[in-house]
């Protein structure tokens, strides 16, 4: 009995070193995705930095036109379910996410997550914005 117990215990184990063996990998799950918070100073540094990013505002798009950050796009947080998203189509850009104070924002990164985004930034609202404004 206690070898069949034994051989259960080697075999649960073998099997288990294998599908790890597998699985490993640069492919990250929802739950392995970090979404990334930074301060106004910072996503200034970051766009400087970075050429390919999207800048996503996520508020009505009566708020974004009455003033947005230069060369956002505006999905609005409320339209963000779970269908693919035409103006994101790579789900490993990096996107830079706002809304007018940071709540909506914060939402909508992480309905971006679900989807499977894997390089999310979210740095507030706009209302802190220092830079320039497109109306």
């Amino acid at each position: 009995m206690k070898k069949i117990i034994y051989g259960i215990l080697i075999l649960i184990v073998i099997i288990g070193g294998i599908f790890l063996m597998f699985n490993k990998g640069d492919n990250k799950t929802e739950n392995e995705v970090e979404i990334k918070y930074v301060s106004m100073d910072d996503i200034i540094q970051i766009m400087n930095e970075n050429t390919n990013y999207i800048i996503l505002d996520v508020r009505t798009i009566e708020e974004y036109n009455e003033g947005h950050i230069p060369n956002a796009i505006c999905i609005p947080n409320e339209s963000i379910g779970s269908d693919i998203i035409e103006k994101l189509p790579n789900k490993e850009q990096l996107i830079l996410i706002y809304c007018r104070s940071g709540n909506r924002s914060k939402q909508a990164a992480e309905k971006l997550k679900k989807l499977g985004y894997t390089n999310l930034i979210e740095f507030g609202g706009i209302i802190d914005w220092k830079g320039e404004i497109v109306k």
